[in-house]
């Protein structure tokens, strides 16, 4: 779904759209951007109303505020691997004005185009809990209001793990590896580990560099290619060579497979569930899903996944003040809140949503919070206004090593140079 990662971005094209914005976010000055200008209609562009899992639900919200509001709203959608593209040409082009669904890892390189309100009044009118506020900030503005917010972790399937004699979960990635041995020797089709090997979304291999011990940027500063990533990137395409994971797979091409019973374990933000449960035959699949905290290279050490998160952002603009009512109605409403859990299972960002019997009965929110959410941190390069450049050039660096084109020593040491030439 959305997701992705999760989870996660368009790597190429968007980085090179991203590299053409000024360092710092430079704003038009404007009129208070949110002070009622008499425009009831606006514009509200996103990717979920895209995708099979979420359309459907998203829409219903969406003509349900209309008419309750008397609006008319104007709504757009892209495939998420093309979506960043799309709304930063027509930001940039000024024919874009509303509110817009973004991944919070989008939400520097759109601050850079100077055209997102600043939605801090917003923020104070309802209960959002501070760490999915900090999620929606960049250089200190809080220009996303937080929609849904957790991280990107492994999740498997409980019965393949009982059929392969797997009963607890893995906790170092020693035991992680006699898991995947034991998936694999049950044959049939079974995909391990559906581990992100194709190139639009192998940043996910920077959660397996903090496992081995590599902090990835330290003090400002590139340091991938040091010991402990290249020992994660030899054990990666270990995992490539002997076939426990697979080739050119992306989120959407695990997803599916899981949905299939084909695949012991495959990594996802929250939201994967409401996709793989639609697409599956399987009625019982929902109670097979079981969250796993990352393994470790020692079992002292804490376990890291990449944050992920949605939030909603208003452009200035004709109608901003009526979108910024929307963003509100959208993420802080319980009715809102509810069915948005309900259809998709992305939990809510407010103090009260997430306390609903509803969210805390829900086995698998549970589960997936504490395995996962509670070991979250940023994506590193987020720091960098070129961001996704750099993290296409760590992806393609990881990719010609598990394809043979270099080893994993030269590759990532190929890929720090070029993202270091993109820093600067």
């Amino acid at each position: 779904m959305s997701i992705s990662r999760r989870g996660f971005l368009t790597v190429a094209a968007a980085g090179a759209l991203a590299a053409c914005a000024p360092s710092t976010p430079a704003p038009t000055p404007v009129a208070d951007p949110l002070k009622d200008d008499g425009v009831k209609d606006f514009n509200f562009t996103a990717w979920s109303l895209n995708e099979a899992s979420t359309k459907d639900a998203l829409q219903a919200m969406v003509d349900g505020y209309a008419s309750t509001n008397t609006a008319k709203i104007t709504t757009a959608s892209y495939p998420y691997n093309d979506y960043l593209n799309q709304v930063l040409l027509q930001v940039r082009g000024g024919t874009l004005t509303g509110a817009v669904q973004v991944d919070v890892a989008w939400l520097a390189t759109l601050a850079q185009t100077g055209k997102l309100v600043d939605l801090a009044g917003l923020a104070g009118k309802a209960d959002y809990t501070e760490s999915s506020l900090g999620i929606g900030k960049v250089a200190g503005k809080q220009y996303g209001i937080p929609w849904t917010s957790a991280g990107i972790g492994l999740i498997g399937n409980k019965a393949l793990l009982d059929q392969a004699g797997v009963t607890t979960a893995p906790k170092t990635i020693a035991d992680f590896e006699t898991a995947l041995r034991a998936l694999k020797a049950l044959g049939n089709g079974v995909v391990p580990y559906a581990a992100m090997t194709k190139v639009d979304q192998l940043k996910d291999f920077i959660a397996w560099m903090w496992a081995f011990g590599s902090p990835v940027v330290k003090d400002g500063k590139i340091v991938v290619g040091d010991d402990a990533s290249v020992e994660a990137l030899v054990w990666y395409k270990k995992l490539y060579d002997e076939k426990l994971i697979a080739p050119d797979v992306n989120r959407f091409d695990a997803r599916a497979l899981f949905a299939q019973g084909k695949v012991g374990f495959y990594e996802d933000a929250i939201g994967g569930k409401g996709a793989v449960v639609k697409a599956s035959t399987d009625t019982a699949l929902a109670s097979k899903l079981l969250p796993v905290s990352r393994p470790v290279k020692s079992a002292s050490d804490k376990p890291a996944h990449l944050a992920w998160g949605h939030a909603l952002v208003v452009l200035q603009g004709a109608g901003a003040a009526a979108a910024s009512r929307f963003v509100s109605a959208l993420t802080s409403t319980p009715s809102y809140n509810g069915e948005w859990f309900r259809k998709t299972g992305l939990p809510p960002t407010t103090k009260a949503g997430l306390g609903t019997s509803e969210v805390k009965n829900d086995a698998f929110t549970t589960a997936f919070t504490s395995a996962i959410g509670g070991f979250v941190s940023a994506d590193p390069f987020w720091i960098y206004p070129k961001f996704a450049q750099i993290q296409g050039a760590l992806a393609n660096g990881v990719q010609s090593a598990l394809i043979n084109k270099a080893t994993p020593k030269e590759a990532l040491a190929a890929a720090k140079s070029q993202m270091e030439a993109l820093t600067s």
